[in-house]
């Protein structure tokens, strides 16, 4: 028998087109690596009001370089990420706390569909994310019906604290927990560092096992 699983922390947003990049690539690696991996919905906003952090958006340069720099590493990560047109909208006025709060409650009812469903959020399909996961139009209806109960609100707001109890001023944040130590890395350019601290083999961003499921 072999050693036991490390834990792996996802803390994310869909929000973020950073969390979708390293969400990707540390679901190619789960299988790989010996590790488990706890996929944790997370409300960037209020990461940021603990913080006392700002979105890159704001500064007008910060904005440009994140546009190049996403789109570049969709490029290089082999994720079909798009900025939508109207991302400054989606940043400053829609927000995300009614997609996490949906993401909660699907990680409450409905784990095995967690990721599935992130995935297709970030796609931006959001009329058809939860029947494309494999869950049915009447069930989403049910479950989006229920994103405001205390339980739902609680549970994201529980999220959100831990991930800033570990430190987070921004998503994504990777928390992996290794015998005695915890490492909490920001990001979704520290896999290399993470493989490390795991003792695993970096294959880089697509690796064989990935490419063949694909």
């Amino acid at each position: 028998m072999g050693p036991l699983p490390r834990t792996l922390e996802l803390f994310y947003d869909v929000l973020s087109p950073y969390s979708w990049l390293a969400f990707e690539v540390l679901c190619r690696y789960k299988n790989i690596w010996n590790v488990s991996l706890q996929l944790r919905p997370t409300l960037i906003a209020g990461i940021m009001k603990d913080s006392g952090n700002q979105p890159p958006a704001l500064l007008p340069r910060k904005a440009l370089y994140v546009k190049n720099d996403v789109r570049l590493l969709g490029q290089y990560l082999q994720v079909p990420i798009h900025l939508p047109k109207d991302f400054f909208f989606v940043i400053f006025e829609k927000g995300s706390l009614t997609a996490m709060r949906f993401l909660t409650i699907v990680k409450l009812e409905h784990p095995e569909l967690l990721e599935k469903v992130s995935r297709e959020l970030w796609m931006r399909v959001w009329s058809r994310a939860a029947e494309k996961a494999g869950m049915s139009t009447g069930r989403a209806r049910e479950l989006l019906e229920r994103v405001s109960t205390p339980q739902v609100k609680n549970q994201l707001k529980e999220t959100t604290d831990a991930a800033c109890k570990y430190g987070a001023f921004g998503l994504p944040v990777t928390v992996a927990h290794l015998d005695d130590e915890t490492y909490m890395l920001f990001g979704s350019d520290r896999m290399e560092l993470l493989a490390h601290l795991l003792g695993e083999k970096w294959m880089g961003p697509v690796p064989p096992a990935a490419t063949a499921r694909l």
